[in-house]
C-alpha cells in the first residue's frame, strides 16, 4: 500500500517531483557550486557558515537549501518569512540552543523569502546567528544588500544566482523526459522544441518544467517545434516593475544609451514597454539622460525629449510608441558629455563645504541710494558696454579664489563652447 507521501508526490507538479537531491543532479550555477568551488566543498564536508542565496525565481535557491538538508548532519529547520513571526524565530532558536548544549548538534535554519522579514524579525534572529547557535541560509529574490539587515549580511556569505542559460534549461528538460519520476509514457520531443521551451522560460527552471508539463498535457506525446511555438506564443516575460529586474533593466537601458548603441537601447526600451512599464517613467529617464549624459554636446537633446513627451501626452498609446522610440534613438546617437553633470556636483560640493559665501559689494543689489553710499554696486562694470560683452571681474564670493567646475568636452557642440569658454575665462579672470 503506497504511503501518504508517495501518493502526494505522484500527483505533485513536475518541478516538485524532479527537484534535484544531490549536487551532481543540480543544473547551472557552476561558478557557485561547480567542482572545487568553496561552497561545494563546504557542503560536501558539512562545514557550512551562514549563507544568503539571492537571485530570480527558478535559479536554484531553495533547491540548494534542500540539497544541504539532505547532506548535512546538522538539524535542519525551515521557516517561511511570509508566515513566520518573531515568536517562531525565538522558538526555533531556543530549540537550537538546547540541541547545541545537550547534543553538540548544530542547527541549519533555512528562511525562504527572507526579504519579507521586517527589521524586528531580522533583529530577533541576529544574536543567534552571531553566536553560532544557528547557521542561517536565507533565500531571496530581492537584492539582499537592500532588503536584508546589514548585520546579517556581514555575518553571511552572499551568493548571487543568475538566470539559467538555455543550455542548462535544455538539460533540465531532457532529464525530465528520461527521469523515472517524470512521465510513465515515452514523450517524443524534437531538439528544436526543447530549445524553444528553454528560451521561453527566461532563465527559470520551474517555468521550464511547468511549460513542459503544459505541453505534454495539451499537445500529447509527440511535441514538435510548431506545436510548442503555437502553445507558448503568448508567454510572459520576467519583469517586475517594483523588483530587482526592473532596476537591472533600467540600468541596462541607461548604460546602453550612454554607450551609443541604438539597436540595443531599443531592445531594453521595448522590454520595459511590453512588460507594462509606465511610458512617463521612460520619458523621465530620457529627460534626465539628456542633461546628465548628453549635456551641451547636443543642447537640442533635452528639448527634443520634452517635445516627444508632449506629443505622447497628446496622442497616447499605442501610437505614442513612435515618440518613445524617436526620443530613444535621438539621445542614444547624440554626442555624449558629462561635463555639465561634473560641474553641477563640483559646484554643489564646494558650496556645501564653504564656511562663508559673501557676495562682493560691487555686484550686490542696490535698489536705494543709501545702499550705494555703503559701497553697494560701487565699481560694477556693465558687461554690455564692453567689447564682446566681457569685462575683467571677480564674480566669486569674497575671499574665494576663482574655481573651475565646468570643463567642456571636445564632443559635438560642446567643442565650440569649450573654445569660447577658454577665451572668456582669460578675459574675465586675466
Amino acid at each position: 500500500m503506497p504511503s501518504k507521501t508517495t501518493s502526494s508526490e505522484a500527483v505533485a507538479p513536475l518541478a516538485y517531483r524532479l527537484r534535484p537531491k544531490t549536487l551532481s543532479e543540480f543544473a547551472g550555477q557552476k561558478e557557485i557550486v561547480g567542482e572545487g568551488t568553496p561552497l561545494r566543498t563546504s557542503i560536501e564536508n558539512d562545514t557550512l557558515s551562514s549563507l544568503i542565496f539571492a537571485g530570480p525565481p527558478g535559479t536554484g535557491k531553495t533547491t540548494l537549501a534542500k540539497i544541504i538538508a539532505e547532506t548535512t548532519d546538522a538539524h535542519f529547520v525551515q521557516l517561511n518569512a511570509v508566515t513566520s513571526g518573531v515568536a517562531d524565530i525565538k522558538q526555533v532558536c531556543a530549540e537550537a540552543e538546547r540541541m547545541k548544549q545537550s547534543f553538540k548538534q548544530r542547527t541549519v535554519l533555512f528562511i525562504d523569502e527572507i526579504h519579507r522579514f521586517n527589521k524586528s524579525q531580522q533583529d530577533a534572529l541576529l544574536p543567534f546567528v552571531e553566536s553560532g547557535v544557528v547557521i542561517l541560509i536565507g533565500a531571496t529574490t530581492e537584492n539582499p544588500y537592500f532588503s536584508v539587515n546589514s548585520a546579517l549580511i556581514s555575518r553571511s556569505q552572499v551568493y548571487l544566482l543568475k538566470p539559467l542559460s538555455v543550455e542548462d534549461l535544455s538539460a533540465i528538460i531532457e532529464r525530465a523526459l528520461k527521469h523515472p519520476e517524470g512521465y510513465k509514457r515515452t514523450i517524443s520531443m524534437k531538439p528544436d522544441a526543447i530549445k524553444h521551451i528553454a528560451e521561453s522560460a527566461n532563465g527559470d527552471a520551474r517555468i521550464a518544467l511547468n511549460l513542459l508539463e503544459l505541453a505534454v498535457l495539451t499537445i500529447g506525446s509527440n511535441i514538435t517545434l510548431e506545436a510548442a511555438q503555437k502553445l507558448l506564443s503568448e508567454r510572459s516575460k520576467r519583469y517586475d516593475k517594483k523588483g530587482e529586474d526592473h532596476y537591472d533593466t533600467v540600468s541596462a537601458f541607461i548604460k546602453t544609451m550612454r554607450g551609443s548603441d541604438i539597436d540595443a537601447a531599443l531592445i531594453w526600451l521595448y522590454k520595459m514597454i511590453l512588460s507594462g512599464e509606465e511610458p512617463r517613467f521612460l520619458f523621465r529617464r530620457m529627460a534626465i539622460f539628456a542633461s546628465e549624459d548628453v549635456g551641451n554636446a547636443d543642447p537640442r537633446a533635452l528639448p527634443f525629449v520634452i517635445s516627444a513627451w508632449q506629443a505622447f501626452e497628446m496622442v497616447g498609446m499605442p501610437e505614442g510608441e513612435f515618440f518613445l522610440a524617436h526620443a530613444c534613438v535621438y539621445v542614444t546617437q547624440a554626442p555624449k558629455s558629462n561635463a555639465v553633470t561634473n560641474a553641477m556636483y563640483g559646484a554643489k560640493a564646494y558650496v556645501q563645504n564653504a564656511p562663508s559665501l559673501e557676495v562682493p559689494y560691487r555686484i550686490r543689489n542696490a535698489p536705494v541710494k543709501a545702499m550705494k553710499e555703503h559701497g553697494y554696486h560701487e565699481g560694477y562694470q556693465y558687461a554690455h558696454n564692453a567689447k564682446d560683452a566681457i569685462v575683467k571681474e571677480n564674480y566669486f564670493p569674497i575671499g574665494h579664489d576663482a574655481q573651475t567646475f565646468y570643463e567642456p568636452s571636445n564632443r559635438g557642440f560642446e567643442a565650440d563652447i569649450k573654445e569660447r569658454w577658454e577665451r572668456v575665462k582669460k578675459m574675465v579672470r586675466g
